[in-house]
């Protein structure tokens, strides 16, 4: 019996219409997998002909919980004993509010919503306070940051990809010497990684403590000139030949 994973469920898949790009098969199932045998509580932006859906409750389980949201209300036909839909658009920050308070925290949320840039970062920041920690917030066909249909344009204001290159930043606040510029926000405390992909990101939740050095073990080698480490040892050296001196 094959191995059951998206690839082989897509492939022999004959229900409600699935669109996905070839390659984010094989990305969702790096990350899919390690909840495999989990309860998950997963939401989806972008309902559409329910196929996607479809092919999550297939993956997970019986078991799991799955959420929908979409502005479309013949989508509600799609709810079933553990499936919820929502009727709405993603780019109402009071409408995500109200589902948000309807639903348990997720392991996953996936945008495959409009695509509009407005869209893709107020569903993220009205939702990403519902994702586990060590579960993951989604956003499909990123590709429209650089498409002007969808707000979007090359390191034009505002576009997603933008907005998740200034989350980057948010990740390396605890290093920053400009705290007026970057200093530590909720993101940084909150955003354990974020991978990129061809038109699709993972950002992957988890409680963030600022990171600190260790070092064990012996140099082998003297350090190298001009660091911090090696003029300390200069200064100590300095500061014993002048004692010596006046020793003697």
């Amino acid at each position: 019996m094959a191995e059951k994973t998206l690839k082989n469920i897509f492939d022999n898949y004959n229900g409600p219409r699935i669109h996905k790009w070839n390659h984010y098969l094989n990305i969702y199932e790096r990350y899919f997998s390690l909840f495999k045998d989990e309860k998950v509580q997963f939401l989806e932006i972008g309902v559409a002909h329910g196929g996607s859906l479809q092919l999550w409750k297939s993956y997970f389980g019986i078991n799991s919980n799955f959420y929908g949201i979409d502005i479309i209300p013949d989508c509600k036909k799609f709810e079933t004993n553990n499936t919820k839909i929502f009727i709405g658009s993603q780019g109402s920050a009071d409408f995500l509010s109200t589902v948000a308070n309807q639903i348990p925290d997720l392991d996953f949320i996936l945008d495959d919503g409009s695509h509009d840039m407005n869209h893709q970062i107020t569903s993220f920041e009205s939702l990403w306070p519902k994702v586990k920690n060590g579960g993951f917030y989604i956003c499909e066909d990123v590709q429209t940051s650089y498409w002007f249909s969808h707000g979007g344009g090359y390191k034009r204001n505002a576009t997603f990809i933008e907005y998740i290159k200034k989350r980057i930043d948010d990740m390396h606040a605890w290093h920053s010497k400009q705290p007026t510029k970057l200093s530590i926000s909720k993101y940084t405390k909150e955003i354990k990684s974020i991978q990129i992909y061809d038109s699709i990101i993972f950002i992957e939740k988890g409680i963030i403590e600022k990171p600190g050095e260790t070092i064990h073990g012996i140099n082998q080698v003297p350090e190298p000139i001009g660091t911090k480490k090696s003029f300390i040892l200069l200064v100590i050296n300095k500061i014993k030949k002048i004692a010596m001196g006046f020793k003697e």
